[in-house]
Parts: C-alpha cells; structure tokens; sequence
C-alpha cells in the first residue's frame, strides 16, 4: 500500500527544473526543494561540475554540465571573497578593484554559462523532459536564458538583484525619495544630502549593472538568435519569490507577483548534540555568545583576530566562535573554536546572551526569528546594508571591521548583552516577524506549485510591460492635454482680437466727422 502511494504521489506531482547559485543562496533554496520533493514532485536541478555547496542529493536528480575552471580554483575564489574583505585601500584603489572584481565574476561565471548552453546532450534532455516549470536564481542570468530557451515558466528565488533590477523588470516604482539604493547604508528616512546620495547612487549604479551583465546579453542574443536584454529576460518572470521581510526591510511598493518569503531558512529548533549541550551549560548563568562571520571567512589576519579574541575575553560569557583560521596566541578561555556549529539551533537556546555576526541575511532572520541581538561586523555585499537595519530597527549595533579596535568590540558587545533596549527592540521584531497566517516556506512551496498547475501567472503581470515609456509616464496625454489648451487659448485670443477689431471699427463708422462752421 505504502509503495502504491508513493507511485501515485509521484504521478500526481509535477515536474520542476531548478538552476540554482552557488555560496548561501543554495541552502534556502534546497529547503524549498527538498519540500516539493516530499510533496511528490520530481526535481532535476542543473548545476556546474565545480561547486562550493551544492552537492549530489538523495531528495532529487541532479545533471552535472563541465565548466572552464577546477574545484579548487573555486575554493580559492571563494575564499579569496573573505580575505580581501579585510584590505584597507583608498577610495580610488577600492574601485578599481571592484571593478576588477565585476570583471572576473562575470567572466567566470559568463563561461560557466556558455559551456552548459552548448552542452547539447544537456540541452536536448531538458527539452525533451517536459518540464512544468523553472525555479532559479537569477542574480547571474543563465537560469532566465534557458527559461526563455524552453519556454518555461519560472519562479525567482532570490534575495535581490543588483540595481533594483528585479524592482524595474517588475514595473514596480521604486522612488528615489525614500527607497533607499544599494550600498548607501541609507534608511527609507533620509535627510536632504542622503536623497542626494541616493540620487547619485542610482545613476552611477547604472554603470555597474551594465559591466556586470553586458557578456550575459551577448550571450542571450547569440544563443535565442536575437536581439534581448537583460531586463526584459528578467521581465518573463511569473512570479518572484523574495527573501525579505518588512519587519526587518523598509516598506516600498511591491507588485502582485512578488511574494515575500522572509525567515524561510528559520527552522524549528533541533535538540542539541550532547557536546554543545554540555558546552551551554557549562556557561553557567552568564550564558553564551554565538560567533561567526560567514562560510567564505576562514581565516582573517592574525592582528584582527587577537583584537577579536582580546575582546572577547572581557566578557564573562562563554563564546561560540566558528572559525577555521590559525589559533590566536592569547585566546581567552572562555571562547571555545569551532569548525562548524548549529548556528539556528544555538541561537535559540534560552541561554544565548548575543549573536556576532557578519550580517549575511541567512543569520540576521535567524537572529530575529530567536530574539537574539546582534553585533554586526558587515564584511561585502548587501551586508552593509543589513547591519543598517538591523542598528535603525535597534536590534543591535554595528562595527567596522577594518577600523575597530579591542575596546570597541568589548564597549560594543557589552552594550548589546547588558543594555535591556536591545532584547525587548529584537523580540518585538521577533513577534511581529512570526506573527504570520503562514510560514514562508509552506508560501513559496505554494506558489510553486501554483505556476506548475497553472503554468505561469499571467493574471498577476501587470499592463505596465506593454508601454513604452512615454505610454508609461502619460507623457503623450499630458502633450495631448497641453496642444489641447494652448490651442484653446489662441482660438480664444483670436476671437477676442476679432471681436475688439468689428467693435472698433464699427464705433468708427458711425461716428460723424464735425464741420467747423467759417465766419
């Protein structure tokens, strides 16, 4: 019987092909997947040769496609991601190098991407499978091509896309006025000079956007043998699937096929294995602090790190550090090293005191999910961002991690642990953010299912992608509008010039010149 309904339960279900990214925004992902395969579906996710995480699985089918570079090349890149992160350069040198940066990515990516589209066994498998729909992410739009390739349509899984991409592809306004651009660490409350900040910031970022995906849309339009942008590719999307939450984001406008699936990666709490238990306890009624600046840090130079562990030694709580690199000389005795730890599963133990980290969005719903306040040491990306938020909600506060020193990651930490306003600000984040019909992940795992059955959303695409921009901004109506008044004007100034001109000449008609009499 048991095995007659497994069968049945996998011809009901659908079939879903998955390209996913690489780094963190594969383990949020592979929860949703791993959930649609409990719930029948088949799953074939397509994924490069060489990968930091993502991995062969038991839960669904994964096709491998080779890629121009090794598994240890990947390694280093990735880890090369963190160390640079603690490089102090000038204004200039930073930009060069990000620039330098955006130029690697994309070629190594690009290529990755150019090898699976030429895979033709690889193509011709998933034209043949029938799939139902597309699941990605797609922050480096290889997943968007072969949707479009296919025919398919997709679901985005996603944090975000660089220069509000996903926001303009979406038709969504996005004001400068109080939406705040990526990279400024503005709040949606700014000041005059930070509108003007912001301004700047997303005319600039226009530049960005165009060197990180212009090898993308040569891609695009030699593979479909057309003329295609980024932007529109993104556009075909059905629905959006986004990892916020506007109890941690700032409220902006959103449109009907973007979902917010904020906290998806906030599990249930496990029990801890023995090891951590007696670790926990052994605190004492001091507690624990848990610690760890991400999966691509492993090592961070040794000065920074006897600063960190100097500091840590100030507090009388026992801390969890996750950390790979070489031991500190002077290493307190109350933090204990670790290679890996269950960061969720800690974070909600009744004795966790505090949480530092490097404001990834994996561990900043985490700690909210728990009520845990935090200490943000931003390293790249978006984490900047993050740590904004987190210090504008009053969840925690936030260091720079090239300029702090020993007493002010202990001034800091202390702060967070001792001062109550931190606890109550992050439960109330906490309460508001699980106060919800519906988890996240049974959302998204819906709206999959959704696009599947119905294949596609077309009823939530707005008209907005039909016009072009003078449609959009009214423009032509507004020209319209205006021809119509200037030229009611000039006919109504020319029938009063008219009208003034057959009074007076009337008036001079009838009057009648006066003789003067001669004596």
């Amino acid at each position: 019987l048991v095995l007659f309904l497994s069968f049945w339960s996998l011809a009901e279900g659908g079939k879903l092909l998955v390209v996913p990214q690489d780094g963190s925004h594969w383990l949020s992902m592979r929860v949703v997947l791993e959930e649609l395969w409990e719930r029948g579906h088949e799953i074939v996710a397509v994924i490069p040769e060489a990968s930091l995480l993502m991995k062969s699985s038991q839960s669904f089918t994964i096709k491998t496609y080779s890629v121009p570079y090794t598994q240890e090349f990947v390694d280093r890149f990735y880890n090369s991601i963190g160390e640079k992160s603690f490089d102090n350069h000038p204004l200039l040198e930073k930009i060069t190098i990000l620039l330098s940066n955006i130029s690697d990515l994309t070629n190594m990516f690009s290529s990755a991407c150019r090898q699976l589209l030429h895979d033709e066994e690889l193509m011709n498998y998933l034209r043949d499978s029938k799939f139902d729909a597309i699941m990605m992410d797609p922050v480096l739009p290889c997943g968007p091509i072969i949707a479009e390739y296919l025919s398919l349509p997709s679901v985005y899984f996603m944090r975000g896309l660089p220069c509000t991409l996903d926001y303009k592809a979406t038709q969504c306004p996005s004001p400068f006025s109080y939406v705040p651009r990526d990279f400024t660490t503005n709040t949606d409350r700014m000041t005059f000079m930070e509108r003007v900040k912001n301004l700047l910031a997303g005319f600039s970022e226009q530049l960005l956007c165009y060197l990180f995906y212009i090898k993308y849309e040569n891609l695009a339009s030699e593979f479909l043998q057309r003329e295609v942008t980024v932007l529109e590719l993104f556009s075909k999307a059905s629905i959006w699937l986004m990892r916020y939450d506007f109890v941690f984001e700032y409220p902006r406008p959103i449109m009907p096929n973007m979902v917010y699936i904020g906290g998806i990666n906030c599990k249930q709490k496990q029990q801890l294995s023995q090891e951590f238990e007696a670790i926990v306890n052994a605190s004492g009624e001091h507690g624990i602090i848990v610690f760890s600046l991400g999966s691509m840090v492993s090592e961070i130079p040794m000065k920074k790190a006897k600063e960190i562990a100097d500091a840590l030694g100030s507090v009388p709580q026992t801390v969890l550090w996750r950390y790979t690199g070489e031991v500190p000389p002077n290493l307190p005795k109350n933090v204990k090293l670790l290679k890996w730890l269950p960061q969720n599963d800690l974070l909600a133990h009744p004795k966790t005191r505090a949480f530092i980290t490097h404001g990834g969005s994996h561990g900043i719903y985490e700690g909210i999910c728990n009520a845990v306040p935090m200490l943000v040491m931003p390293l790249f990306g978006d984490q900047m961002d993050n740590a904004k938020r987190v210090e504008s909600r009053g969840a925690g506060l936030t260091l720079n991690i090239l300029e702090m020193t020993s007493k002010d990651i202990s001034t800091a930490l202390k702060a967070v642990i001792n001062d109550k306003k931190y606890k109550e600000n992050v439960q109330r984040l906490s309460d508001l953010h699980l106060d919800r019909p519906i988890h996240p992940l049974d959302l998204a795992v819906h709206w999959v299912e959704f696009v599947m059955r119905h294949k596609g959303a077309p009823h939530l695409r707005p008209a907005a992608h039909d016009l072009n921009w003078i449609q959009y901004h009214s423009l032509d109506v507004i020209a319209f509008l205006l021809a119509v008044v200037l030229l009611s004007l000039f006919i109504s100034l020319k029938c009063c010039l008219f009208c003034c001109r057959r009074c007076c000449c009337k008036k001079g008609r009838t009057r009648k010149p006066i003789k003067s009499k001669s004596h």
